[in-house]
């Protein structure tokens, strides 16, 4: 794909017109257009600089940049990488400052880098979950020997991931391994075939907790999402710290009772 056609759809995923666009990068609306249709080559610090007015994540910075002939910027750095130390000492702060509560530390495509004493604990009220591997939060959901059986209201929770995995897919075009990720949690058993459309109607709740059925109980958990603001290596800007807190007193209560062996 070249890189006009790269610009108009970044563009399009931000709702930014030519002109805004030229105002942000400091350059005129008949250049910017140039540059969309072809006509003109853009430099590398022209691609950056419409890239950071168009708040594009860093993987596809580089994207762009290979596709206006520019070899890429960022790295993408394992977070066991001796320069990491920084990183890993803030997540490995974050994970401890949420027990006895389930933290996951996830890459892109949700494959757990890091998890809790707590998500460990969590995990093991569900037999056989252990089995699917390799180990991603999104893939235990969908997976019939996952989370699933486990999970009372699947549906509702499936449905707002495979519309946020859609939308993934649509604002990163280059990105194959989200397409086949994709495909994946479609092909599981018994889900419905109108989930294979990014609805754009939908109407969704407000706020949305996970419902796990437990021996003769069920445990309600809500999560929120830590990132790093100013990661400038790819793998860092796409970590994501989730975070699981119980939704009522219940929960919590059998939350705090995992840490004494209580279970």
């Amino acid at each position: 794909m070249n890189f006009g056609v790269l610009l108009r759809h970044w563009r399009a995923v931000r709702g930014v017109s030519q002109l805004d666009l030229a105002l942000d990068a400091d350059i005129s609306t008949r250049h910017l257009s140039c540059v969309e249709t072809g006509r003109a080559q853009p430099s590398r610090e022209m691609v950056l600089r419409l890239s950071e007015a168009l708040q594009v994540p860093l993987r596809e910075r580089n994207s762009l940049l290979l596709a206006a002939g520019y070899a890429p910027l960022y790295r993408h750095t394992a977070l066991d990488a001796s320069h990491m130390e920084a990183a890993r000492q803030a997540v490995k702060f974050l994970m401890a400052q949420h027990e006895p509560y389930p933290v996951l530390v996830v890459d892109r495509y949700w494959n757990t880098l890091r998890m809790n004493s707590g998500e460990k604990r969590f995990l093991a009220l569900f037999p056989g979950c252990d089995s699917v591997t390799p180990h991603n939060g999104v893939r235990l959901v969908f997976h019939p020997k996952g989370l699933r059986p486990f999970i009372e209201n699947w549906e509702s929770v499936a449905a707002r991931i495979i519309q946020r995995v859609h939308r993934e897919v649509t604002a990163n075009p280059s990105d194959d391994t989200m397409k086949r990720f994709l495909e994946e949690l479609l092909s599981y058993p018994d889900v419905p075939s109108r989930w294979r459309m990014l609805d754009l109607d939908g109407d969704p709740p407000p706020f949305l907790t996970i419902n796990y059925r437990w021996k003769n109980s069920t445990l309600r958990l809500f999560s929120a999402i830590t990132t790093f603001g100013t990661a400038q290596d790819i793998a860092l800007q796409e970590l994501r710290v989730e975070s699981f807190f119980p939704a009522d007193e219940g929960t919590r209560i059998v939350l705090n009772r995992l840490t004494e062996g209580a279970f």
